[in-house]
């Protein structure tokens, strides 16, 4: 019988011992040929790859022995953290209020029609591409950077955001925050809409200065210049601005502030105000230990509450006033009847209302956004 030869510390099978060395060991026996470990089975190779040539290979399975087999990939777990990521993400944007910037700039760009023909590729452009979307960037940069300099308060009154939550390190809410302002900036400057531009330079001003903790900022600190911010950009800049960048640059018009346009910038304070306002009644606790002077830490839940509603149904009432005195009469009429099922509903829902319930309060909150979009469904239609 021939002896298996050796050879750098590897035992080699001649051709006559193979079968009789496979018949006493269920591993084969490892020789290197040519820079590759070959497995030699009853005269034929099969190669393995580069190995390190003293790593015994298992016949069955092609793994060293004593190592475990890679794990599968699993797709499941891949679209969970994908999920995972979005869903943090749709919290840090605020949803509510971007729904908001989207749909009062649809609104007011509607204002700038006169006739079929103006609902273009034109007016799609300048509106979604050029307007909405350098908004939304800024939207996501104003209440992200809030949210930077609220970690602590917002633990408190807002635990499920992602910064308060731990889900987001500061370092990742300052990269998202610097990257949005830099993109709506950039949108805007292409553009080359100056009143795009300037809608977008003025928001940033007041929304950091809102927010920001230095000195002579951070203006939510006191209730009547945080409420002059969030009027300043809800009920002027989004009117005014985004409706001169469809009038006078989408169109190349002439500026021209119509009826509806006066009163959508009218009626939309009266709503910023109640905005700026009610925001503070559910977080009352949190701005009370960490010294934010709102009016709901000065004068009490309750009647902060109760001056938001009357402040509303004054505005719907001169809203159906104004409907009724229209020449249009399918204006009139929409204008008129809409109002006063949103004048009934608001009224409705707020004499049933558990100011003791901070989720009440929340829930209550989040219905006066619904009334804000639905009143920019009825703008449109006032002539």
């Amino acid at each position: 019988m021939k002896t298996l030869q050796l050879k750098r510390g590897c035992c080699v099978p001649t051709q006559y011992s193979i079968n009789q060395a496979c018949k006493t060991t269920s591993r084969c026996r490892v020789g290197r040929s040519q820079g590759r470990l070959v497995r030699q089975t009853h005269g034929k190779s099969t190669y393995h790859g580069r190995l390190h040539e003293r790593s015994p290979i298992n016949a069955t399975s092609g793994h060293s022995i004593g190592s475990e087999p890679p794990e599968a990939y699993d797709s499941t777990n891949t679209w969970k953290s994908i999920l995972s990521s979005f869903d943090a993400f749709y919290r840090f944007s605020r949803p509510h209020t971007v729904i908001g910037t989207t749909i009062s700039i649809f609104s007011v760009s509607l204002l700038a029609i006169k006739d079929l023909s103006d609902i273009s590729p034109l007016f799609v452009t300048g509106l979604l591409k050029q307007a909405v979307v350098a908004a939304l960037f800024m939207n996501v940069y104003i209440v992200g950077l809030n949210q930077l300099f609220d970690i602590e308060i917002d633990k408190v009154n807002k635990p499920y955001l992602p910064l308060a939550s731990g889900e987001y390190s500061v370092t990742t809410g300052i990269a998202i925050v610097s990257a949005f302002a830099v993109m709506s900036f950039c949108v805007g400057w292409v553009v080359g809409s100056w009143p795009l531009f300037w809608a977008l330079f003025i928001s940033f001003i007041l929304g950091t200065a809102y927010s920001i903790n230095i000195p002579f900022l951070r203006w939510k600190r006191f209730a009547v210049v945080a409420a002059f911010c969030i009027l300043a950009v809800r009920a002027v800049i989004v009117q005014l601005a985004f409706f001169l960048h469809m009038q006078t640059f989408v169109f190349n018009r002439p500026a021209n502030f119509s009826r509806p346009l006066i009163f959508a910038t009218a009626f939309m304070s009266f709503f910023s105000v109640v905005i700026a306002l009610f925001k503070d009644i559910p977080d009352i606790d949190g701005d009370r230990i960490f010294g934010i002077q709102s009016f709901s830490v000065r004068l009490g839940q309750m009647r902060v509450f109760w001056i938001c509603v009357y402040l509303l149904e004054m505005a719907y009432s001169v809203a159906m006033v104004i409907g009724a005195t229209s020449s249009c009469l399918w204006s009139k009429f929409v204008t008129v009847l809409g109002h006063a099922i949103l004048a009934s509903v608001l009224w409705n829902r707020a004499r049933s209302l558990d100011l003791m319930s901070k989720a009440a309060i929340t829930s209550f909150y989040m219905f006066v956004w619904k009334l804000f979009y639905a009143e920019y469904l009825l703008i449109p239609l006032v002539r």
